[in-house]
C-alpha cells in the first residue's frame, strides 16, 4: 500500500525552527505504519533551493512522495511573499510534471521577528505542521495507491 521512499527536503534558514517540523514528522510516521527508515533527508541552504532538489528527486523515480519544509521570512532583501510564491509554484509544477506528490511545510509568516515570543510560537507551530504533514503524507500515499490500482488491468 505504501510503496516507495519518502524524501524530506529541509531549508536550513532558521534551522532550529524548521527542525521541529522534521522531528515531529518523523515521530508521527509510526502512527500511520510508515517507517522512518523509508525517509531520506536532504538539507538545502534556503527555501529557493527546495524546488530544484524536489524536481531532481522526483525525476529519479525513487520517491513515492516528497515533503518540503522551510521558513521564509522577510529578510529585508527580497519580498518574502514573492519568494514563498515562487517556491510553492515550482513545487506544484514539479508534482504535476512527475506525478510525485509534494507535501509543503514551507511557511511564510506575515511578520517574523527573532525575539523569544516569536521563536517560541514558531517552534511550536512547526511541530504541529510536521505532525500534520505526516498525516497528509500517509493519506496521499493511500490515495496514490488506490489510483494506481485503478490503472492495473483487471
Amino acid at each position: 500500500m505504501y510503496d516507495g521512499r519518502i524524501a524530506f527536503i529541509q531549508a536550513c534558514w532558521h534551522k532550529e525552527i524548521v527542525d521541529q517540523a522534521r522531528d515531529s514528522f518523523v515521530a508521527d510516521l509510526e502512527k500511520y505504519d510508515l517507517s522512518r527508515d523509508r525517509v531520506d533527508f536532504f538539507e538545502v541552504p534556503g527555501g529557493l533551493e527546495i524546488p530544484l532538489i524536489a524536481k531532481r528527486l522526483a525525476g529519479t523515480g525513487r520517491y513515492a512522495i516528497i515533503v518540503a519544509a522551510g521558513l521564509i521570512v522577510d529578510s529585508g532583501i527580497y519580498r518574502h511573499e514573492f519568494v514563498a510564491g515562487a517556491i510553492i509554484d515550482a513545487m506544484m509544477r514539479t508534482q504535476l510534471e512527475f506525478e510525485v506528490p509534494i507535501i509543503s511545510i514551507v511557511l511564510t509568516p506575515q511578520h517574523f521577528h527573532g525575539h523569544d515570543d516569536h521563536e517560541k510560537f514558531f517552534l511550536g507551530h512547526f511541530r504541529i505542521k510536521g505532525a500534520e504533514a505526516a498525516a497528509a503524507c500517509a493519506h496521499t500515499l493511500e490515495n496514490m495507491a488506490a489510483i494506481s490500482a485503478l490503472d492495473t488491468p483487471v
